[in-house]
């Protein structure tokens, strides 16, 4: 269903003054965004604006409370300048989701895709061509209400801001698999995209960079016997010819890149097990020489291989393959987002 949306544009697009060959992840923003307003029990107009500061009362209760969700997506121009999402709704439902567990409000199918479009269409140009270019989508919502009463707020605001984007690369990744810290807690807030989760892993992850690492592989907060996500990403073992993944459950996010890689292993008769996967059972086929990859999965990288990992005393450095299962799903996804390879899915949208 169509939806009116207001829309203020810039005099003068700011897009010359960008330099696309040197972007630093999430520093760079196009031109206008789009924000919602919700009140009075329902959602108003959307509106496109000029990229900006947004006023808060000092009193905004996601200051004083988290209720903070988000969501992460990509838009990506083929050869023919059309340009595409991939899989949106999985991004649309995750989003309302995450709110529901926070006790906000849903954002309407409406409001999301339709305004999602306009603000694409009005910044096209920032979607630049070529394997590797893309523009990364930020969906939120955030408590807006003014009260400070330790209770859900009844203002809330939806937002999408927009920032090109180049082939992520994090370097040679290594990792510390989680002895005391842990990212969620069964009955918690893991499996939402919730702003809380990400600044509570800050602090460890800085003491693993101490140590010279550079990512925590999160175990169960229970036991912290069996790996459960690397960072910010879903986690992806390769014992043997196995493709090795933990299940979802309330304390692992669902990642849209996660289930993809699922499904093209399913795809391409890849070998793959879904089930609790083991800290002792990874070191164990790292001795044995049968680990023969580890890599994380989500929107920002796509897929992030690691080179080695640290339990207690002891270290693993990972084997360098020529046939890697990362390299294999990286191009797959990447040849589909880009419109080079048959969606037998249906996963791209157009736009």
């Amino acid at each position: 269903m169509n939806i009116d949306i207001d829309i203020e544009l810039i005099q003068k697009s700011k897009i010359d003054t960008v330099d696309f060959n040197n972007l630093t992840f999430g520093r760079t923003f196009t031109d206008h965004m789009l924000v919602c307003n919700f009140a009075n029990e329902k959602w108003g107009t959307p509106k496109i604006m000029p990229y900006g500061p947004l006023s808060f009362e000092p009193s905004a209760r996601v200051f004083h409370y988290g209720q903070a969700v988000f969501e992460g997506m990509k838009a990506y121009k083929d050869d023919n300048n059309d340009v595409f999402l991939f899989r949106p709704d999985e991004n649309f439902h995750r989003i309302n989701k995450s709110g529901a567990r926070l006790a906000m409000p849903s954002v309407p199918e409406n409001v999301f895709f339709e305004g999602l479009k306009k603000l694409l269409e009005i910044d096209n140009a920032w979607i630049k061509k070529g394997i590797g270019n893309s523009l990364y989508i930020r969906p939120f919502i955030v408590a807006s209400e003014a009260a400070i009463a330790a209770s859900p707020a009844e203002e809330y605001k939806f937002i999408i801001i927009c920032s090109p984007a180049q082939s992520y690369y994090a370097g040679e990744v290594r990792v510390i698999f989680a002895e005391k810290y842990s990212r969620s807690a069964d009955g918690g807030v893991g499996f939402a995209k919730a702003a809380g989760n990400y600044a509570a892993q800050f602090y460890p992850t800085s003491l693993a960079h101490k140590e010279g690492y550079q990512q925590i592989v999160w175990t169960d907060a229970n036991t912290h016997e069996y790996l459960e996500e690397a960072g910010t990403m879903n986690i992806f073992f390769r014992i043997g010819n196995k493709l090795v993944t933990a299940p979802n459950n309330d304390r692992i996010l669902d990642g849209v890149t996660r289930k993809s890689i699922i499904q093209l292993a399913k795809d391409y008769n890849i070998e793959l097990e879904i089930k609790r996967v083991s800290v002792a059972e990874v070191k164990e086929a790292a001795k044995q020489g049968e680990l023969k990859e580890i890599f994380g999965s989500g929107t920002a990288a796509v897929i992030n291989p690691i080179k080695g990992f640290k339990h207690q005393n002891d270290t693993f450095e990972l084997p360098e393959i020529n046939d890697s299962y990362a390299s294999f799903f990286k191009e797959k996804l990447l040849n589909i987002q880009y419109n080079k390879l048959e969606d037998k899915h249906n996963w791209r949208v157009k736009i």
